[in-house]
């Protein structure tokens, strides 16, 4: 039990299910000794399998997702596509499902394709969209014909990174072409050092294009000094529990960018009626780091306490735990808000909207297409990520400023993502388990290649297809809960301990001071 956890907030976690032991790094290694362990093995040789069916022999670059069937792959990828495939492999090979040799081939046949994709030759950045047999970087959207307006995403080219980086520890025989690869990306080109308006310590934009898109942009000479001129996204990478901070991360680690961007995003939208528009209206302090003065504010449910996300989902808070130590290195942050995020969303679904099952990200539609899901009060989005089909959207009192339209609704056929469970393993990791059985045997949500991507569990409709995205979060957390941690270990150098953990470090979070009401 760690001191600055309140007495309340303490007994809020355990009566919530939730273990506060952050993930260990000194646990066992592969093997089927621990409750559930075989179980989840099992969910990653299927998970697996999905993986490779949708990823193409010739050039190793898996498509963006696969129907259920394992017959019928999209024609588009990702960079994030690409880097989940790469740490996917590693750990499918550290869990004994494919061989040393064969993790490599496959690396390496993704590392050739890399080196020849077309980039942008100011900042090494890639493209958003592929074709994933051909590597042609698209232009046009195969599904509809629509024009592609060629974009350089910073979170995208974050998670490719961060996979080069996994893969040049993970085997060295690839090292240097992987290394090749990650130092040509110059992470600075994505950040504003005159920062988001309130937030002067510099902070990231979204991306940026090469010609003026149709919609809003910024433009601007290139960030990284390269003299080329960019249309940069009119919206920065603002908010402190996202998954984009995992650039954010690495431009820190290569020296590109100050660690001062840790200050530099909001814990929640400042306190007071100007920005009731926010989902709550926050409580917390200000804290001074390094000449710059934080809101260090924090949202509440069920009485915890926490720093929400923009939408509420699992993946903005837990994505990039999967590959740094955030709980170690945020002894007074992260530590603190990690499990909380979990008994919130556990409480959300088993106790608020009685779903009998829990775990909330963007995924896809049950009944077709793509939806963003979260729990709603637990996201800054004052219409933020529902957890239902219907898109019920509480809205509750800011005490002084406006009055809410909708506090205490119904909730109605509640869609859980499965992948979002699993990157609870290290908080919760009986709940989670206890969930996942759920999902599988009494909802029918799982198939040839491991869950699907999303279950609507009051009508049990299920979206049968995988998408790459998820599915390797799914094999990170697995391997990292059976491994102990060794994609993180792989991760991790020295040097970015040495320019990240300090800023890390610092953070104090306002999560533990709220009390369980």
């Amino acid at each position: 039990m760690r001191r600055w956890l309140s007495t309340a907030t303490v007994a809020g976690l355990i009566a919530a299910g939730v273990a506060l032991a952050p993930p260990s790094a000194a646990t066992a290694g592969p093997g089927h000794g621990k409750p559930g362990n075989e179980a989840l093995q099992r969910y990653a040789e299927d998970t697996w399998a999905s993986l490779d069916a949708m990823t193409d022999e010739a050039t190793g670059l898996p498509s963006d997702n696969i129907t259920g069937d394992l017959a019928t792959a999209g024609a588009y990828t990702s960079p994030t596509n690409i880097g989940g495939y790469l740490w996917s492999a590693v750990t499918a090979r550290d869990l004994g499902i494919i061989s040393k040799g064969e993790a490599r081939d496959r690396m390496a046949t993704t590392l050739d394709t890399l080196e020849g994709l077309e980039r942008n030759d100011a900042s090494g950045m890639y493209y958003n969209w592929y074709d994933p047999a051909t590597g042609a970087k698209l232009t046009t959207w195969p599904d509809s014909g629509d024009t592609v307006h060629p974009f350089l995403s910073t979170v995208d080219n974050g998670w490719l990174a961060a996979s080069l980086r996994i893969v040049r520890e993970a085997e060295p025989s690839l090292a240097e072409q992987a290394d090749a690869l990650y130092d040509s990306m110059e992470f600075s080109a994505f950040f504003n050092p005159e920062g988001a308006p309130g937030l002067p310590a510099g902070t990231n934009r979204g991306g940026f294009w090469e010609a003026p898109p149709p919609d809003c942009s910024v433009e601007a000479p290139m960030y990284n000094g390269s003299g080329e001129t960019a249309f940069y996204t009119c919206h920065h990478y603002d908010t402190t529990v996202s998954e984009s901070r995992i650039a954010t991360y690495l431009g820190i680690a290569n020296g590109e960018i100050p660690a001062t961007a840790l200050y530099g995003t909001h814990r929640t939208m400042p306190p007071g009626c100007d920005w009731a528009w926010q989902e709550q209206l926050p409580t917390g302090t200000y804290r001074t780091y390094q000449g710059f003065k934080v809101w260090e504010g924090v949202y509440t449910y069920a009485g915890m306490s926490f720093v929400p996300s923009w939408g509420g989902s699992m993946f903005e808070a837990l994505m990039p735990d999967l590959l740094v130590p955030e709980t170690t290195w945020g002894p007074r942050s992260w530590r603190l808000n990690h499990p909380i995020t979990v008994a919130v969303q556990k409480h959300h679904g088993l106790e608020d909207a009685g779903y009998g099952a829990w775990g909330f990200s963007p995924a896809s539609n049950p009944f077709g297409g793509y939806a963003e899901y979260g729990v709603d009060l637990a996201g800054m989005r004052s219409d933020g990520y529902t957890s239902d089909v219907e898109n019920t959207d509480v809205d509750i009192d800011r005490p002084g400023c406006t009055e809410g339209t909708n506090p205490d609704p119904e909730f109605g056929d509640g869609v859980v993502t499965p992948h979002a469970s699993f990157l609870a393993l290290p908080y919760d990791r009986r709940g989670v388990l206890e969930n996942l059985a759920h999902l599988e045997d009494d909802l029918g949500a799982y198939g040839p290649g491991g869950f699907y991507d999303s279950v609507a569990v009051g009508s049990g409709t299920v979206a049968e297809r995988y998408l790459s995205l998820d599915q390797s979060m799914i094999m990170a957390a697995i391997g990292n809960e059976l491994t102990g941690d060794t994609l993180k270990r792989y991760f991790v150098d020295k040097e970015m301990e040495k320019l990240l953990r300090p800023a890390m470090r610092a953070q104090v979070f306002s999560s533990e001071e709220k009390a369980r009401e």
